[in-house]
């Protein structure tokens, strides 16, 4: 039996408000085949029902069916298995394609899942740095801006989730804290039917530390550049004899410069949760967690046609701040009624306050006349508020009947979001970038723009999964999404706006993967997103098709994967420097080939590797933007990386050592959609080193950007972005 879980999760986030939006789609080819889908979805949804159908005929009746086989553990339903998590780099089993764990090998989607042994092999403090050496993603590009995570999968920002609930997009988002969590998760491409509003390109979902019904924990303490000082913690045990009520109670405290004069980093990060077992079939948890940040937003930028240490700082240090508070609280519940049906309910509810200020650099000329060392700025700042409330509720059910594997997930959805949105811009008084002096900051602001924001989204959404012969396994996902907007406020350039929708997008998903050998697999799948609009518009939506194999080897552990994609994303608003006025595109097209790779070679050598590729066009009929034929901005056609480890054993003369060494290739990308500035390729390396001192004891050291290699991440017309440079962290680690 498995116990089942329910959560609740009170998160906020900035950004379920959204910045695509753009004309109605054109999706009537694709809207035709909706009839044929939904036919056949719905005698697959007909197999559990006629298997209890089955179950309550099969006494007293002449004539008896062939015996049902129920799968009577929940132990690939709703919950998902991370306890290897923190042993391995390798994951076999996701959610990341919906709320039903299912095995990477036979999901006909391409998944990434970093597990948490990954995460702390390779030092990664912030999610940039945790998705970093996946396939298809690009983070960094735009350098030393610190607000967001910035990274892009298959060339389009994703939309995140915690524990399968809708946080919103990491452009324009909150800052995750890493430590939180098990692992994460990265879906490749379109899929609306698995948790939701999501952009083509793909998403993410991060799973939270729960507690585990075993004594275990470590305490550690961080040290390095920029005046870095850190100590964590991550403990817990059961509360009860019989391990019916246990604790987890994780923490993080912070206080650090950032690479650039006058900055801060600064966070305090506390998250318990309870984990109530009250029968072998039913889990009850509930987490709280508190996430402060106190840092600044970037060093102003660097002038254009320059090459300055990235140390300098061009902004104004009395007006430089960038502070979130937010508050979570989660409850997840889980439930096996046995017979293969188990039932899923979790919510969260979060509250958060966020604002930044600074003075940034915006010259197009920047250095190029040697006789003006001036250069212009402008002051920009926003303070939000936000609340959210999320909650999910679903069913699984799993049977065979006679050679066929039948699994059935049925479930429902509500979101409210209300946020308050004020933003301010002024200029700012010029600065001589040879000898600059600082004139303090703006003062009182008026705002430019105030939005007051309600959303309310309903969904439904329907996913089967038929494995037949153990070989063949057909995926169909349904959703729909019912949106209920209403946006008002004022603009200091259009005046005042009021504007109210209600919008239905229903979303699909069709994949079939087959299992050549028990090692081997292969898949093609199509799926569509659906991104949230703003009021009056509609919305951002995606297609995707895809091809690929799987190779999951019984001799060590490991995953390999290749695919071919080609993906759409239609109606789309681009806000691009220096007006940052909407621009619509029809429709940019992506077409691309990954190759991902995490191994356990051997017991002492893991590889982590990983090659991207994506040939990028915005098609626009009539040119108007004059992007018609252009690259998607920010999407490098070429990516890969490498990261291994070798751990040489001490054999009782000394503790055991295990290096680390990656490598990360960064093609060359456009700064804009015009494509009129192009950054330059680079190789970055990081590298760590670990010695064990006693079995419990560790001493760790990372280094990112080993060699300090620079280059400009981002060019908006206005400055220079540089990527971070070297940091070397030093961390002593204790467990239990």
């Amino acid at each position: 039996m498995r116990p089942i879980a329910f959560s609740i999760y009170v998160k906020w986030n900035i950004n379920m408000d959204i910045d695509q939006t753009g004309h109605c789609s054109q999706r009537a080819p694709i809207r035709s085949r909706n009839a044929l889908l939904l036919g056949c979805t719905a005698l697959i949804a007909l197999v559990p029902a006629l298997s209890f159908a089955q179950d309550a005929s099969s006494e007293g009746s002449a004539t008896v069916l062939e015996t049902l086989v129920v799968r009577g553990s929940a132990s690939t339903t709703t919950m998902l298995d991370t306890d290897n998590d923190s042993k391995s780099v390798v994951a076999t089993e996701t959610t990341g394609v919906g709320k039903m764990p299912s095995e990477i090998l036979t999901t006909p989607a391409s998944v990434s899942v970093i597990t948490a042994k990954e995460i702390e092999d390779r030092g990664a403090s912030t999610i940039e740095q945790v998705v970093q050496y996946t396939a298809g993603v690009v983070t960094d590009y735009y350098g030393s801006d610190d607000r967001y995570d910035y990274f892009k999968i298959r060339g389009f920002s994703p939309f995140t989730y915690r524990d399968g609930l809708a946080i919103g997009r990491s452009w324009g988002g909150l800052l995750e804290e890493p430590y939180a969590f098990e692992r994460v998760e990265v879906l490749k491409g379109a899929n609306s039917t698995g948790f939701g509003v999501s952009d083509p390109g793909g998403s993410v979902n991060y799973v939270t530390k729960l507690p585990k019904s075993e004594r275990f924990g470590e305490i550690y303490g961080t040290g390095g550049s920029f005046s870095h000082k850190e100590a964590g913690f991550d403990f817990g045990d059961n509360i009860t004899e019989d391990d019916t009520l246990s604790y987890r109670l994780t923490g993080k405290f912070q206080r650090s410069d950032a690479e650039y004069d006058y900055s801060q980093d600064d966070e305090s990060f506390i998250m318990g949760g309870l984990t109530w077992r009250p029968t072998d079939a039913t889990s009850l948890s509930f987490v709280f967690d508190h996430l402060d940040r106190d840092g600044t937003p970037s060093g102003g930028g660097q002038p254009r046609f320059t090459d300055l240490d990235r140390d300098r700082f061009f902004g104004e240090p009395d007006y430089n701040y960038n502070d979130v508070k937010r508050n979570t609280y989660s409850v997840i519940l889980d439930h096996d009624f046995e017979n293969g049906l188990t039932f899923n309910a979790s919510a969260r509810a979060s509250s958060s306050d966020a604002g930044f200020g600074y003075a940034y650099i915006w010259d197009a000329l920047g250095a190029s006349d040697p006789a003006d060392s001036l250069i212009d700025r402008s002051f920009f700042a926003s303070d939000k508020s936000t609340d959210q409330f999320i909650g999910d509720a679903h069913f699984v059910y799993e049977t065979n009947f006679n050679d066929v594997e039948s699994r059935t997930l049925f479930g429902v959805e509500y979101n409210k979001l209300d946020s308050d949105n004020d933003t301010y811009y002024a200029p700012a008084p010029q600065i001589d970038w040879k000898n600059p002096v600082y004139s303090g900051g703006p003062g009182v602001l008026a705002p430019y723009n105030v939005v007051t924001a309600n959303q309310k989204t309903k969904a439904v959404y329907l996913q089967e999964d038929l494995t037949f012969f153990d070989k063949l396994t057909v995926s169909v996902g349904l959703r729909n999404d019912w949106f209920d907007l209403k946006e008002e406020g004022n603009n200091l350039y259009t005046g005042p706006f009021n504007g109210k929708s209600d919008i239905s997008d229903f979303s699909k998903r069709l994949g079939v993967s087959y299992k050549i050998t028990e090692e081997l697999a292969t898949y093609v799948s199509y799926a569509e997103s659906v991104a949230p609009p703003s009021a009056g518009v509609e919305p951002t939506v995606g297609t995707q098709y895809e091809v690929g194999v799987k190779y999951q080897p019984e001799a060590f552990p490991a995953l390999f994967t290749a695919s071919f994609y080609d993906l759409t994303m239609e109606n789309i608003t681009s806000y691009e420097a220096p007006t940052y006025l909407p621009a619509t595109i029809d429709k940019v097209r992506h077409r691309g080939f990954e190759l991902e790779a995490k191994a356990e070679v051997t017991s002492n050598v893991d590889l982590i590797a990983a090659y991207g590729y994506i040939d990028s066009k915005i098609d626009e009929p009539g040119n108007v933007s004059g992007y018609n034929g252009k690259s998607f901005a920010q999407v490098p056609e070429h990516m890969a990386s490498v990261w291994g480890t070798y751990t040489l054993a001490g054999n009782g003369q000394r503790g055991d050592m295990t290096f680390g060494l990656g490598a990360r290739y960064i093609g060359s990308y456009f700064f804009d959609n015009a494509n009129t500035r192009k950054s330059d390729a680079a190789v970055v390396f990081d590298a760590a080193y670990t010695y064990k001192i006693q079995e419990n004891t560790t001493f760790q050291l990372n280094a990112t950007n080993l060699f300090d290699e620079k280059h400009i991440a981002n060019d908006d017309g206005g400055a220079y972005y540089y990527n971070p440079g070297r940091a070397l962290m030093a961390t002593l680690r204790q467990t239990w």
